[in-house]
């Protein structure tokens, strides 16, 4: 079976009536896949490991950082860094890796206000920005627009994976855009990811499907947390619990990767709980725009902004376990957050 899954079953473009205009075949290079230097911008822990591996892959990357501290770790995993986005420009591909709406629209627009061009202005006619992060579908659809007003191309592509798995390469990538735009992604995709799952040709269904993802493995790790929380409160070891759980009915990478962890207690950062926070209300907003209750997924919002108050900000989304195990008196003083 091809790496590339089909369109045609999830048939999600032919649901939205507002795709982004496609470009003649000069100006999507006939999908040809992109030669040259690739930009890059957002190098959290998520965009250093993604940048990096391109760099391994041998291609030639151009990483934009507004800190110049940030300049020596870069150069030492082998990009090479700029803190001026104009030096992304001539690249034919752009990737961005951001934490939210606000910060890509700022890399798309730029901001007068600070001297700051943006992608859209600045771009070739015919290169395209790779979206990587997680936004909303409304954002989305805006920066495809305005990449096509201005002759570029737009390709949504969010992943599933913590930072380990994007260091190992083993991320699950969303894609969805102009076919031929994705096409010519795609050898770039093969060098971030173990496997592109590609949706539609337009971009907003792929935020869509990565916002609901993460909403199933939110809900998830909230149902593990309440059902450990009773295990350990009657006494027992909730390793023995989880490896059942995991070895019959509950055998999926959620359940299998963070209830080990849940059972140990490690709530070490990763994806930290303000940006599953975001993601959760941008999930919401969805499901109302669409008429759709999700009170499972009200109930974590609220667990999250729980755990946000008592000062877990810099915990990875397990600490929704620890949120369970404290509002089950398993606690008398709350643990101490890593440095």
């Amino acid at each position: 079976m091809s790496k590339h899954e089909p369109t045609a079953p999830l048939a999600f473009a032919s649901a939205s009536g507002n795709l982004p205009r496609q470009r003649g075949d000069a100006e999507s290079a006939g999908g040809q896949p992109v030669v040259g230097e690739i930009g890059f911008v957002g190098l959290g822990n998520m965009g250093t490991a993604m940048a990096a591996n391109l760099t391994a892959a041998g291609r030639r990357v151009i990483a934009y950082v507004r800190r110049p501290d940030q300049i020596g770790r870069l150069e030492a995993l082998g990009l090479r860094p700029t803190t001026d986005l104009g030096d992304l420009l001539d690249c034919k591909v752009v990737i961005s890796m951001l934490p939210d709406d606000d910060a890509v629209r700022e890399v798309v627009f730029g901001r007068g206000d600070i001297g700051l061009d943006g992608l859209a202005a600045g771009l070739m006619p015919g290169a395209i920005h790779l979206s990587m992060s997680t936004i909303s579908t409304a954002a989305a659809s805006l920066l495809a627009s305005e990449h096509a007003r201005n002759g570029q191309g737009y390709v949504a592509a969010p992943v599933f994976g913590n930072p380990d798995a994007a260091k190992a390469r083993q991320l699950f990538i969303v894609a969805a855009g102009v076919p031929a735009d994705v096409e010519r992604c795609q050898p770039i995709l093969e060098s971030l990811g173990q496997r592109t799952f590609v949706i539609g040709a337009d971009p907003q269904d792929a935020n869509l499907v990565k916002l609901l993802g993460n909403m199933m493995s939110a809900t998830a790790l909230e149902m593990l947390g309440e059902v450990v929380a009773v295990v350990r409160k009657r006494g027992l070891d909730p390793q023995p619990f989880i490896d059942i759980m995991t070895s019959t009915m509950f055998g999926g990478r959620a359940h299998k990767i963070y209830g080990d962890k849940i059972a140990r207690q490690t709530y070490a950062a990763g994806f930290v709980l303000p940006l599953v926070l975001k993601d959760v209300r941008l999930a919401l907003a969805e499901a109302e725009k669409a008429g759709v209750p999700m009170p499972s997924v009200g109930v974590v919002r609220d667990r999250l902004i729980t755990g946000i108050a008592r000062g877990y900000g810099e915990l990875d989304w397990t600490a929704l376990a620890l949120i369970a195990a404290e509002e089950a008196g398993l606690y008398d003083e709350p643990p101490v957050p890593p440095s």
